[in-house]
């Protein structure tokens, strides 16, 4: 059995294709020391794009308010006991200002869903941003809109979107939200982000409630077919004010066995080592890096609000300055022997050719 599943691991590295049975089996079946060989091979495929080079992305977190009620996050609307925060174009402009001083060329705007940031404001302060920063890219992260709110936001100037998909399996995402929220609408919106020109990212969380390898092996094959540009994984943390409060955290070990295969499936894939990662383990982002991923997200936004964008739980680096974050970071990368580079950090170009018999890709 284990010299199969080395065997799905070649052949992921060779075809970036497997079956959702293989993907199964290769969760089933994962032992340390199989972990040990895939993230080898993933460490080897990503620097046969991207070298030793980590990128470094400007996190933004412009509001804690959120219409929606998922029933995993600390700032659902329905959590009365989350301070509520939403900063100012002022605010985010000086994030940016003492980012860009900094050697940040990527800023993320991420929120909750917060109808404040209607498609008029989001476009004039991405206007304002790109000129005043025209060599960076800018990357939001807010949440579910219309195509035509997307569209607006591309033509305002904005490189990348980030929307997790959270799971691709239809029945366990409507355990993990409300009813007014759908698998199928989430899937559109990504869809609709990739159509538009975005460099589009998606995501999901590992070992969230009611998940199972099945449901693990489906996130894999939909990141394999729909080819994002980058995909942000990170174990399930839970918070105290939610639903799901009782329940296990992810752990460690799956979630770097995942970017592993992740970055195996593609191998110039933007994969970040995650602030959840880091939270469950001191050292988490380092092994993350380890394990296959190639950015990182310090926090631009200001101190005072850090501790209120909580998703969930005991969440790291509530309290730097930006710089002390920065080179914090930089000082961790080093010493695992990799580097923090000042760039836009775009996904480079990679010829991938599905060869699994059966494949429409």
């Amino acid at each position: 059995m284990q010299n199969k599943l080395y065997s799905l691991i070649d052949k992921l590295e060779k075809e970036h294709s497997l079956s959702p049975d293989e993907y199964k089996q290769l969760l089933d079946g994962r032992t340390p020391e199989l972990a040990e060989y895939t993230a080898k091979k993933a460490v080897a495929a990503r620097q046969a794009v991207y070298g030793n080079d980590v990128y470094v992305r400007g996190l933004i977190e412009i509001s804690n308010i959120c219409k929606n009620d998922c029933l995993y996050c600390g700032i659902r609307h329905s959590n009365k006991s989350c301070s509520r925060y939403r900063l100012g174009e002022e605010e985010i402009l000086s994030c940016c200002e003492e980012g860009y001083a900094l050697g940040f060329r990527t800023f993320v705007m991420q929120g909750g869903e917060d109808p404040f940031f209607t498609d008029e404001l989001l476009c004039d302060l991405i206007g304002k941003i790109k000129k005043q920063y025209p060599d960076c890219a800018v990357t939001l992260s807010l949440g579910e809109r219309s195509f035509d709110s997307y569209k607006a936001l591309f033509d305002a100037g904005a490189d990348r979107y980030l929307l997790r998909h959270e799971t691709a399996d239809p029945e366990l995402y409507k355990k993990l939200h409300p009813e007014d929220l759908s698998f199928e609408n989430r899937i559109n919106c990504l869809k609709n982000l990739k159509e538009i020109g975005f460099q589009t990212g998606c995501g999901f969380m590992v070992g969230a409630p009611y998940q199972t390898n099945s449901s693990l092996a489906a996130d894999l094959k939909f990141v394999e077919e729909f080819r994002p540009a980058m995909c942000g994984i990170g174990p399930f943390i839970p918070h105290g004010a939610t639903p799901f409060a009782e329940f296990k955290a992810g752990t460690l070990e799956v979630t770097l066995f995942l970017l592993s295969l992740l970055r195996l499936m593609d191998p110039s894939l933007l994969l970040p080592a995650t602030t959840a990662l880091g939270t469950i383990n001191p050292t988490g982002r380092e092994q993350g890096i380890l394990a296959g991923a190639n950015v990182v997200m310090p926090n631009l936004s200001p101190v005072s609000v850090r501790k209120k964008y909580e998703l969930y739980d005991n969440k790291i680096c509530t309290g730097e300055e930006s710089a002390q974050c920065k080179s914090c970071l930089s000082r961790r990368m080093e010493s695992i022997g990799y580097k923090i580079v000042t760039a836009r950090g775009d996904k480079k170009p990679f010829n991938i050719q599905l060869k699994q018999e059966g494949s429409n890709n």
